[in-house]
């Protein structure tokens, strides 16, 4: 893939990732407790479940980390976390359906194997014992820090059904690992990635970062070289987000040692030519599979969906968030718990779930959510299928984001027609500024820099 770097560069500008749309930007207080558990208790009981845990310490601060984290080495503190997360799921049991199948299941963190193999043990027996139907084939994963796994842990995911993971990888260069304070030699990664084939995880990906300080193209080449030689059966490779303004660990990072917009484009083109020469193909944004993963298959059929969790072919799941600052989803709402620990401990303390905010979807957002969705998951958009869903001409209705399509045309990034919305193979890196005109809240942002992260 050959790629003009000038006129890619220009499309460099903030914009969301869209994890979810609305964006949690438009979360807000007026979506409020008692309108959340209606809506829990009002679910179609015939939907499944898709269930997330936050389980947020981590020992120490990755700079480039955008998530939630604790930073403790304390075990009462992590025994405490425990317990209320007992007494959450026993208060969700009053207002939600807890028969319903459960069809996916991910813990994620900060670190959850920084959790001893006994711990784990005990947060996942008390987990089944709430929700008694998984479904044989559920996708059961975990994030994991190599530099926190061993065999016990390892051993009881395996026993207790869980059949992903994903190993936090970022670069491979000493140089970066130490900028970014994360030095993870390669034998580490090795060693957790034989663990998980022991131990019969089906499915491994491992994540890269590029954008990071002092990241070269020829210092992740080797990087990704490193990381063939893992063989795993999934790659993301996601464009570092320099938001240091919402996060205070990404301060210690000299932006002068950050590769510039087209060293990035350079990065990326090679990332996909390389990755697509060793088998694999490009899956949504960021993510790359083999030919024979289930996602693949999805994005193929048009069935790739795309939610909190990252990409899945488990659509038409209600998300439920479990933990601090868990985010869950249903039909026509989002609803976050609370960020900071005082807050989501005293809500529990006082018998309620402990939501802090959320966002109703209105109509339009619904209509919106499916056309940007589509688009993040599977490149293309069936206009006659949407029409037919909602009882619209989409040309009419979009009349505005039609027009800022144009330019994309024009310079063949996306073929438009009656029929469809598609994005060419260059055109699918650009796919957030693609998305962004159907986002009827940019508007609201355009006029800051300092929202989201950059789109290149």
């Amino acid at each position: 893939m050959a790629l003009d770097f000038a006129k890619f560069t220009k499309y460099s500008k903030p914009g969301p990732r869209y994890t979810s749309y609305p964006t949690a930007l438009e979360f807000n207080d007026a979506f409020g407790y008692d309108e959340y558990v209606k809506k829990l208790e009002t679910q179609d009981s015939s939907r499944p479940l898709s269930l997330y845990f936050h389980l947020p310490f981590c020992k120490n601060a990755c700079y480039f980390c955008g998530c939630n984290v604790v930073f403790t080495s304390k075990e009462d503190k992590m025994i405490r976390y425990m317990d209320y997360l007992k007494r959450e799921l026993k208060i969700l049991s009053k207002h939600l359906d807890m028969n319903r199948e459960v069809i996916q299941m991910h813990f994620g963190g900060g670190t959850p194997t920084f959790f001893s193999a006994a711990q784990l043990d005990e947060i996942i027996s008390e987990i089944k014992s709430y929700f008694p139907n998984f479904v044989p084939d559920a996708e059961i994963s975990c994030e994991i820090d190599p530099r926190h796994i061993n065999e016990d842990q390892m051993k009881v995911m395996s026993e207790h059904g869980f059949n992903r993971v994903s190993f936090g990888l970022q670069d491979f260069n000493e140089k970066v690992q130490i900028a970014v304070h994360r030095v993870q030699p390669y034998n580490i990664t090795k060693d957790a990635m034989d663990l998980a084939r022991k131990y019969n995880m089906h499915s491994v990906n491992v994540d890269l970062i590029y954008g990071l300080p002092f990241q070269t193209l020829d210092t992740f080449k080797e990087t990704l070289s490193l990381a063939l030689t893992l063989n795993p059966d999934r790659f993301a490779v996601f464009n570092y987000a320099h938001v240091p303004w919402l996060k205070k660990t990404m301060r210690k990072i000299d932006e002068t040692t950050l590769p510039r917009p087209d060293e990035k484009l350079q990065i990326m083109q090679y990332t996909i030519d390389f990755l697509t020469e060793n088998g694999y193909k490009m899956i949504g944004m960021d993510h790359f599979a083999k030919s024979e993963d289930e996602l693949f298959k999805a994005i193929d059929k048009g069935e790739l969906h795309r939610n909190f969790q990252g990409y899945t072919t488990k659509g038409g799941a209600d998300l439920i968030g479990v933990g601090l600052t868990s985010i869950g989803e249903g039909v026509d709402y989002y609803a976050q718990n609370f960020k900071d620990m005082p807050s989501y401990e005293e809500a529990i303390d006082a018998g309620k779930l402990p939501f802090e905010r959320g966002v109703a979807l209105s109509e339009d957002d619904q209509i919106r959510q499916h056309v940007i969705m589509e688009l993040m998951s599977n490149f293309k958009l069936d206009i006659k299928r949407f029409e037919a869903i909602y009882g619209l001409e989409f040309k009419k209705y979009f009349e505005d984001a039609i027009l800022d399509l144009k330019p994309f045309v024009e310079e063949e990034l996306i073929i438009m027609n009656d029929e469809c919305i598609a994005c060419s193979q260059t055109g699918t890196l650009l796919i957030r500024n693609i998305a962004m005109p159907f986002d009827a809240y940019m508007k609201r942002h355009a006029s800051s820099d300092k929202t989201f992260s950059k789109t290149v």
